[in-house]
């Protein structure tokens, strides 16, 4: 078997559809489009949600929830992971991207006190929980809100 050699599976490939090219292709006269009726004629346009007058879904179904367009969305990052970063005293957003436990650097960051901490270190966060805060400057080290 070589490149020039190769064919497409029987069956995989269909003859294109020439719709309107005469009685004899089995698609002329009508060109598929049936007998009358607004999806018939030439320039027909209607919006691709438009149900024909009927109560539109949009419409038919009740609105739900609430939209909060002044929401704080966070970058979660907890204390065992800040752990983890070794020969680092000073942490902040920067180098939490840096080391790949953000995924964007123009979301803001907030330390969770998920896990234990030993190593005292300064981070620097936008915002953090109150048992990180504790977490943190119980073994001597800075929890600074930026």
């Amino acid at each position: 078997m070589n490149l020039g050699s190769l064919r497409f599976a029987s069956g995989s490939k269909h003859k294109e559809k020439r719709i309107g090219r005469g009685l004899g292709s089995g698609h002329g006269k009508t060109a598929t489009k049936g007998h009358k009726g607004q999806r018939s004629r030439s320039g027909a346009k209607f919006r691709a949600w438009f149900e024909g007058g009927q109560m539109p879904i949009q419409r038919r179904l009740p609105k739900r929830g609430f939209f909060n367009p002044f929401r704080k969305e966070y970058q979660i990052v907890n204390v065992s992971d800040l752990e983890r970063l070794e020969g680092i005293e000073k942490i902040n957003p920067k180098i939490l991207y840096e080391k790949r436990l953000v995924r964007k650097k123009n979301v803001p960051v907030k330390i969770l006190g998920e896990g234990e901490v030993t190593k005292a270190f300064e981070v620097s966060a936008h915002a953090f929980s109150g048992s990180a805060r504790t977490k943190i400057e119980s073994v001597g080290g800075k929890a600074i809100t930026l």
